[in-house]
């Protein structure tokens, strides 16, 4: 017994140490427990209160709770979407495991609402997100049943818009999207794609916004726009059944495109209203640019104090929102030019007048002080050009001259085009070379030969040939070309029929933007793209109908839409994947195109 006695402090001391010896969780303090796998399930929605098709909900301090199965966190307030929405965005407090959303102004009498929380809640842990849900009450004593759906996409590249607003107006009126809110409306998910539900069975103005405030109110300086071209009425019902109402995951591409569209809306950037001279630059002693605000700038007239009007040069930009000046002369430039410009400007009633400018120009980088000199290097000193060639486009573009400035003067004839065969004979290749119509510091040269695989294309510019508005003269330069010889490259070729009017053909990149080629055709034409890579490519066509060479946007007041774009269809994929030595030719059928929009 006192042996026992004598260690039964030891006894008691083992007895606690030996099961954390052994225990998992005493192992090692130093590592975290390993949980179990990860949780990837989104949170499910047990529970909306007031349930959806609820009638006589009250105006004053509505409140709907969504109760999950989980913790969970709002973590897109935007999301929250009331419609028909209000002045200010719907409130949420986080109450357990439910969301309850509240509005800071009474709801309207006799009004279906419908509340969309699709991709607004996550789980609390992962942030894993809940797909969606919309609930319908109403303030009245029935719920709207009909509804409308759609796709709204970017005019210029038919990119879906996700985010964007679609409006629904009973008020038919050309100010009402400028002046109130919609009696509806609806966001745009990953697809572009939206469905306005439980809605009047009534005739409706439609529009779609990308809206930079979110007030619901159309704001021209600040909003892109899209519209429907004439009143639309619901044909169909409420069916919680239907691919149109169902909530998917944007992944499932499959559920995604089975969904029907009553229309689809390109959004559009109008054109600003209001014209002002907005900004003005002196880029050199003799070259100044000025911009407008908005496009098509009509100048009565322009001068610089001290010298000649003749003595002006003067480009636009194909939009006619920026102006080009240069200075024709010798003499010694003022550290400031100033400048007078007579143009239509946008008075204070919104209507254009004529109004004279002063604007003082600065040289950018100029020494403050007259006796502070600037180090003269020799690029200062030559008439600054390049030569632009391409061997994948030669054939199609040719090559160009450009010039930083106008040439002041240029002996032509002076140029030269040579070919070098495979034996290394070189002979002189006729060429023309003429002024880009658009650009009066840009010359398009074209070979007058057929250039063949194999040869060398040399073509010079000698050395004082050209000289600048200050009277420096140009270096040598030249450029050698070779086609390519890469035996994987690929061909296509477009035999382009149905051509009615002026269209732009782009073979572009899979991000619907970058242009390989272009062509610009007025008539049935077969069109060739060389020397292309393997690699997936998209055929764009614009309907250029006032032949500007740029895709003209809409105007809303005017019912005018932008210029169409289109992209072919090859086996009903718009995609086009080119491997390999490949050589193909796809028919193109502009007019079938058209007439499926």
């Amino acid at each position: 017994m006192k042996i026992i006695r004598k260690y039964l402090p030891l006894l008691a001391a083992l007895a606690v140490l030996v099961p954390c010896i052994f225990s998992p969780s005493c192992a090692n303090t130093t590592q975290a427990p390993t949980g179990g796998p990860k949780d990837t399930i989104p949170p499910v929605l047990t529970r909306v209160s007031p349930m959806t098709g609820t009638t006589g909900v009250p105006v004053h301090d509505a409140r709907i709770s969504f109760t999950f199965n989980e913790y969970v966190k709002v973590k897109d307030p935007k999301a929250i979407f009331l419609s028909p929405p209000q002045v200010k965005a719907p409130k949420f407090k986080i109450k357990g495991k439910s969301v309850v959303v509240y509005f800071e102004e009474d709801l309207q009498p006799g009004t279906t609402y419908s509340l969309d929380i699709s991709g607004a809640i996550v789980d609390n842990n992962e942030g894993n997100a809940f797909p969606g849900y919309t609930t319908v009450f109403s303030t009245g004593d029935s719920i709207d049943s009909m509804f409308v759906c759609g796709t709204v996409r970017n005019c210029t590249d038919l990119k879906p818009l996700k985010g964007a607003t679609v409006l629904l107006y009973k008020d038919h009126s050309e100010s009402a999207v400028f002046l109130q809110r919609p009696f509806a409306a609806s966001k745009t998910d990953e697809w572009g794609y939206f469905s306005i539900r439980n809605i009047q069975d009534t005739s409706y103005r439609v529009y779609a916004l990308v809206d930079g405030n979110g007030n619901n109110i159309y704001d021209p300086d600040e909003d892109r726009i899209a519209f429907l071209d004439s009143a639309f009425v619901p044909k169909r019902v409420v069916n919680d059944s239907l691919p149109e109402l169902t909530k998917y995951d944007p992944k499932d591409t499959l559920a995604c495109l089975s969904r029907e569209n009553d229309f689809t809306l390109n959004v559009f950037r109008e054109r600003p209203s209001k014209q002002m001279l907005m900004n003005s630059k002196r880029l050199s002693d003799r070259y100044s640019y000025i911009t407008f605000m908005a496009p098509d700038a009509r100048i009565d007239s322009l001068w610089f104090q001290g010298f000649p009007a003749g003595k002006v040069i003067t480009e636009f930009n194909p939009t006619n929102d920026s102006l080009l000046l240069w200075l024709n002369v010798r003499k010694t430039m003022p550290d400031t030019l100033k400048l007078w410009v007579k143009y239509w400007k946008t008075d204070t009633l919104g209507v254009l007048a004529p109004f004279t400018e002063k604007v003082s120009l600065v040289e950018e980088g100029k020494p403050a002080a007259r006796n502070t000199r600037k180090k003269v290097e020799h690029n200062d000193t030559i008439c600054k050009l390049k030569l632009v060639a391409s061997p994948e486009t030669i054939e199609q573009v040719g090559m160009a001259i450009e010039f930083e400035e106008p040439p002041f003067q240029g002996l032509f004839d002076s140029l030269s085009f040579k070919s070098v065969n495979p034996r290394q004979q070189e002979n002189v290749e006729p060429f023309t070379i003429e002024r880009d119509s658009t650009n009066i510091r840009r010359y398009i040269i074209t070979p007058q030969v057929k250039l063949l695989p194999g040869f060398d294309y040399k073509f010079k510019i000698p050395e004082r040939v050209f000289q600048d508005l200050a009277g420096h003269w140009n270096d040598s330069t030249d450029v050698k070309i070779t086609l390519p010889s890469d035996e994987t490259l690929s061909k296509l070729s477009l035999n382009v029929t149905g051509v009615t009017s002026k269209c732009i053909v782009d073979l572009v990149g899979q991000d619907r933007r970058t242009v390989n080629r272009s062509y610009t055709i007025y008539q049935d034409a077969f069109l060739e793209f060389p020397y292309l890579k393997e690699g997936t490519y998209m055929v764009r066509v614009t309907e250029d109908l006032n032949s500007n060479g740029i895709v003209d946007t809409g105007n809303l007041l005017a019912h005018r839409q932008p210029e169409r774009v289109f992209f072919v269809k090859f086996e009903d994929k718009e995609e086009l994947k080119i491997p390999e030595k490949f050589d193909v030719t796809q028919d193109v059928d502009l007019k079938s195109l058209f007439e499926e929009e």
